[in-house]
């Protein structure tokens, strides 16, 4: 009779441990670098608020100084949710470990509809620099090695226009070429003269003084209201697909649907609060890896061209 009470009291403390696993008490949320700190933090705080209203489960943001942060933390199970993730930084994730996260949807502007955004390159309004030919010599950057219009598409550009690649500066083409960590780095670095010509990412539609829709431009323009008056667009890149929201698979799968569906609901009935989170006026679409197939292509054919 002992024994059996043992085993019973064992197995009910094994059931009373799952159910606690299934229901955690706290999840991280993953933040893109890119963006001084506390911009970062304020922006998805609204987001932590109501996660936290809904499901009763504290959100941890985790801010980070560079995307690989957010990559190996959705990797090694240290993060659980983003908002807005870099497609370049989901292709990473899907060639390492293709089960490692679940595609919530895709971020969609809510001025057209449109699916995708556009990598840019900035230069200062008072430039005589009017397209890539005529950067010649001068100090260039880009923003991430991890980002998709920080660095995957411009870089594929100026390796196809001037061939070479960053590490011999496209064939001696600028005469640096350097990463300054992220999006506002580089606009800061344009404005500033520590670089001639620089890359970020912005949806192109929407009011050209507000910095557009949706990108880091229109975050910037919350700082700095004359941005638009003191840049220039010199280059845009065809249109790629948006970032996309995206959970780690490691949660219980129940637990997982509840956030998935507090995510959306935040996205529809909350939308300000996601749009300042997801960094400019977006909303939620349905999506497939398909729609990131172009991405992660690109992506393993660079690391094959570059072994």
């Amino acid at each position: 009779m002992n024994k059996l009470l043992s085993v019973g009291i064992a197995v009910a403390s094994a059931l009373t441990f799952n159910v606690n696993a299934a229901a955690p008490t706290e999840i991280n949320l993953g933040i893109l670098g890119g963006q001084n700190a506390a911009d970062q933090i304020g922006d998805n705080q609204c987001v932590a608020e109501f996660i936290k209203a809904e499901l009763d489960v504290k959100t941890n943001i985790r801010n980070s100084t560079d995307y690989n942060a957010v990559i190996q933390g959705l990797l090694g199970d240290k993060i659980d949710l983003v908002i807005n993730m870099s497609p370049k930084s989901y292709a990473e994730i899907y060639l390492n470990d293709p089960t490692a996260v679940d595609l919530v949807g895709i971020t969609v502007d809510n001025t057209d509809n449109s699916r995708g955004y556009h990598s840019v390159i900035l230069v200062k309004e008072e430039s005589e620099y009017q397209s890539i030919s005529d950067l010649k010599n001068t100090t260039f950057s880009f923003a991430d090695p991890n980002s998709t219009s920080g660095y995957l598409i411009p870089n594929n550009q100026l390796e196809q226009t001037l061939g070479g690649n960053m590490d011999n500066k496209y064939n001696g083409f600028f005469d640096s070429v350097n990463f300054s960590g992220g999006h506002e780095q580089d606009i800061v670095g344009v404005l500033n003269g520590q670089f001639d010509a620089a890359v970020t990412w912005t949806s192109m539609v929407g009011k050209k003084e507000e910095g557009y829709s949706a990108g880091a431009l229109t975050r910037f323009v919350e700082h700095e209201p004359d941005l638009m008056k003191k840049i220039r667009i010199i280059w845009e890149s065809p249109l790629i697909a948006n970032g996309p929201t995206i959970v780690s698979n490691r949660l219980d799968p129940d637990f997982k649907n509840s956030l998935v569906a507090t995510v959306k609901k935040l996205a529809s009935e909350e939308n300000e609060c996601f749009s300042k989170a997801a960094g400019g006026s977006l909303h939620l679409a349905e999506t497939s890896v398909a729609e990131y197939q172009s991405i992660i292509d690109l992506v393993k054919a660079t690391k094959f061209a570059h072994r």
